[in-house]
């Protein structure tokens, strides 16, 4: 539990670095901080989950805290869906619809992604 505490931490102060990176604390047009955490967090679970960590020579408590902590607070679906209300009641309807179609059709790319690479990288002779 203090693992993914830790990474919890971790998690969010990096959230909130790309949201200062790309400034995108306020209304915009459209939430570039979010899209990148999540597609980030969508590519990294799924490499882990392709069978990668089980590769990995670490303590499955630190995979925990990186996969539960880290990427669980670093992620946010709960942004994405106040974003996507917020970008309606600007009316830029345009940017929400591409907003909801970037984040859920990319998520998965990503994550199929994130599994061939780790599927690719779980194959290899040597650990990881």
């Amino acid at each position: 539990m203090i693992l993914i505490g830790i990474g919890g931490a971790i998690g969010a102060a990096l959230r909130y670095s790309v949201s200062l990176l790309l400034l995108t604390n306020e209304i915009t047009a459209f939430p570039f901080a979010t899209v990148a955490v999540n597609l980030a967090g969508c590519f990294l679970l799924g490499m882990l989950s392709s069978g990668l960590e089980l590769k990995i020579s670490a303590n499955p408590d630190y995979l925990s805290a990186f996969k539960i902590g880290l990427i669980g607070s670093f992620t946010t679906f709960s942004t994405f869906s106040v974003e996507v209300i917020q970008l309606l009641l600007h009316h830029f309807y345009l940017s929400a619809i591409l907003y909801i179609f970037i984040s859920a059709i990319f998520g998965l790319i990503f994550v199929a992604f994130g599994m061939k690479i780790g599927k690719s990288l779980s194959e290899r002779e040597e650990p990881v």
